[in-house]
């Protein structure tokens, strides 16, 4: 008796060719969404150097989004050109990416004014004036002057090489507003107990007292004016003498004369032993 195969060899073939094409189906589904997913993806250009209208104009045809995040002075690239850029150079990305540049406001050309002792208001609309804006601005309750009165600013007037177009005011607090930060006053020379003292009226905390062994030389005078942001403005000229250091006596503080001191933060008195 002799058994058909044609229609077992029959069926055999219709499965290989069915998966063949599936097979060939997946490759393509692969293929496409390959290119689907890295003909999305774009190479961050060099930027630095360009203007800005430029970069814009090469970032938009590789689908890219430019955006201006900070302007500084600077005397090496001219105005209106790209100082730095996010993501650097070389960076694959996808399409529809932000980036992110600096331009140069070339060499500064203004001069720094006064606006110590403007009410805040005024202080801004003098900024303004010359071409400057207002940069941060921090409170602190003090009785000797106006609510509302600019008690310090950085960078100082008359400052040269500045790096932003921006100044950072210090304000006397008014009543409806809460001090956030402290100007940290000149304790040298003062007993340890009066200086915490002192800093627990205006509400500045201190850690425990560092002792140190000091020699017996004039410790520096005090500086007539805080400034804010993180460095001291040149010191006018000492208002004091100090003698020098005895026991139990303060010699130095951290952070330093003039420094920002946030709420809730503490500071460190190195006491002479």
């Amino acid at each position: 008796m002799k058994i058909k195969l044609r229609p077992i060899q029959n069926f055999f073939q219709g499965a290989s060719l069915l998966l063949g094409l599936v097979l060939v189906a997946l490759l393509s589904a692969v293929t496409t969404m390959h290119f689907a997913i890295h003909g999305r993806e774009v190479r961050i250009p060099v930027l630095k150097g360009m203007t800005v209208a430029e970069a814009r104009s090469q970032t938009s045809g590789l689908g890219l989004n430019l955006e201006v995040d900070n302007r500084y002075y600077s005397a090496d690239v001219a105005a209106g050109h790209i100082l730095s850029q996010s993501p650097i150079p070389g960076a694959v990305v996808r399409r529809e990416w932000r980036v992110r540049v600096a331009e140069s406001l070339g060499p500064q050309k203004v001069e720094v004014p006064s606006v110590i002792g403007n009410p805040e208001r005024m202080a801004a609309l003098n900024l303004r004036r010359v071409g400057l804006e207002t940069g941060t601005t921090a409170h602190l309750a003090y009785a000797g002057s106006l609510p509302g009165t600019v008690l310090a600013q950085d960078p100082p007037p008359k400052a040269q090489g500045i790096e932003r177009p921006s100044v950072s005011l210090l304000v006397s607090a008014t009543d409806s507003t809460t001090a956030d930060g402290f100007v940290m006053p000149d304790l040298s020379g003062l007993p340890v107990l009066t200086a915490e003292t002192l800093l627990t009226r205006v509400g500045i905390k201190f850690n425990e007292p560092h002792f140190v062994d000091v020699p017996g030389q004039p410790l520096p005078a005090i500086p007539a004016v805080s400034p804010v942001g993180t460095a001291p403005t040149p010191p006018k000229p000492p208002v004091a003498t100090k003698g020098p250091a005895e026991p139990g006596m303060v010699v130095s503080q951290l952070p330093p004369v003039g420094y920002r001191v946030e709420v809730g933060s503490f500071v460190t008195l190195n006491v002479a032993k």
